[in-house]
């Protein structure tokens, strides 16, 4: 089919898309963002449709994609068989962290103590994303303001703790970390630890 693609208006019970990949859910930015919000809580797939004069947002993980409209079929298409075969890959192993602190992924876990498993956990929120430095001090000590070193201290700790499982805490300069699966034997792309001290007890 030629010609361009346009996002139709809903109504009643149609679906957004008459399109076969129903693993991937497309949504209307900005004015779906509440449900974008839901289907990246739920670690779902989606493909934002944006208009050509909004801006598009950030990523908050690898699970979406978005195309400008007008856009060809063939190329939303093409965005959602992408999205789905991402999601396959990265839903048979996203890590999980418990209300005690314990982290599981793939077959292997490691229990944390208290504040590497609040940081542990924002990083597991955002799996494959860009955490800021600032959103990690907020989760990890609300209401309190610690130097960058005790930041960079539990980061390395945990660090260290996360490997034997599979997992990388990369170091993305000037914005913060990412937590992701760690490269295979051989082909290690992260970063040497952080050299800092641990702060006095």
């Amino acid at each position: 089919m030629r010609g361009g693609f346009t996002a139709p208006k809903q109504t009643g019970n149609d679906p957004l898309l008459p399109l076969p990949l129903v693993d991937v859910t497309v949504v209307r930015w900005p004015s779906e963002s509440e449900r974008r919000a839901r289907l990246a809580e739920a670690h779902l797939p989606r493909l934002l449709l944006i208009d050509d004069d909004v801006p598009p947002p950030d990523a908050v993980d690898c699970l979406e994609d978005w195309i400008r409209l007008p856009a060809p079929e063939t190329d939303v298409r093409a965005r959602m068989e992408a999205l789905l075969r991402r999601s396959k890959v990265h839903l048979r192993a996203v890590p999980e962290i418990d209300g005690h602190g314990v982290l599981r992924f793939g077959s292997g876990w490691v229990s944390l103590p208290p504040v590497e498993a609040r940081l542990a956990d924002a990083l597991v929120v955002r799996f494959g994303a860009v955490v800021g430095r600032d959103s990690l001090r907020r989760s990890v000590w609300p209401g309190s303001t610690p130097g960058r070193n005790v930041l960079d201290v539990h980061v390395l700790r945990l660090r260290r703790r996360l490997a034997p499982l599979g997992l990388a805490i990369r170091t993305v300069r000037s914005r913060g970390y990412m937590l992701e699966r760690a490269d295979p034997p051989g082909l290690s792309l992260d970063e040497p630890d952080l050299e800092v001290e641990a702060p006095a007890s």
